[in-house]
């Protein structure tokens, strides 16, 4: 069963067209890598998605229901969760507050089941010794891992990751990749933009490239990685 569904969305700003015509559509439970070369419009969908901008035309259904005119807090508390390229913590409050906060207002509970999500979300990502740390004081990597916590607390059962192993040393990323292993295993929907390949076809169970805000290909990773387009996109990356 299709959770989401995009038919035929575009946006633009001005004269350019960062998202042109793009259709897809992601199965509950299913894994999605989304590649691109910088500029590529990737973030911009996710934007659409998530309600930070409004698409030009096209339609954005959720569960079969159109979200396009919804905006971005009814988005979250219907179900789609986000993390961002740049984690944007609450800098001076405490791990377990920001994820208390978003538990709150995502996941629309009272501060007791809040609490019990904030727990159970530390636990999950490995940030429990860092609870009552400030957020701002945090490495990259536990950074990276409280934006994943902020968008898991909301309860989402659609979870979109912009670039969450983006500027992470090898081991780092790989650390993180194994959370997100365990996270897929529990049914979670993922759509994930990634220019840290390795990590992103370690999980995804379909690729969709796209290049000038148009969909370049489409498939299996296997196949897709092999595509002489996707090739000289990609060209000099080793995969």
């Amino acid at each position: 069963m299709s959770i989401l569904t995009l038919n035929n969305v575009s946006k633009s700003f001005g004269a350019l067209k960062v998202t042109d015509g793009v259709t897809l559509s992601v199965t509950e439970g299913e894994v999605l890598g989304i590649l691109g070369p910088n500029g590529a419009g990737k973030t911009t969908l996710f934007n659409l998605i998530s309600g930070d901008l409004k698409i030009d035309s096209g339609e954005v259904l959720f569960d079969g229901l159109p979200i396009h005119d919804a905006p971005p807090f009814q988005r979250c508390r219907d179900g789609i969760g986000r993390s961002y390229q740049v984690p944007q913590p609450f800098g001076a409050m405490s791990v377990f507050e920001n994820l208390v906060t978003a538990a709150c207002f995502g996941a629309q509970v009272s501060e007791k089941a809040a609490w019990q999500i904030a727990s159970e979300v530390l636990e999950q990502t490995g940030l429990q010794r860092f609870a009552n740390h400030a957020a701002g004081g945090l490495t990259l990597l536990n950074r990276k891992r409280l934006e994943l916590a902020r968008a898991l607390a909301t309860r989402p059962r659609l979870l979109l990751l912009d670039e969450i192993a983006g500027g992470l040393t090898e081991h780092e990323a790989h650390e993180l990749v194994e959370e997100l292993k365990r996270i897929k295993q529990s049914g979670m929907t993922m759509i994930w933009i990634e220019h840290v390949v390795h990590a992103l076809l370690s999980i995804a169970d379909r690729l969709l490239v796209i290049n000038f805000g148009k969909t370049l290909c489409e498939g299996v990773p296997e196949v897709v990685m092999q595509d002489p387009e996707v090739r000289r996109v990609y060209m000099g990356l080793e995969v």
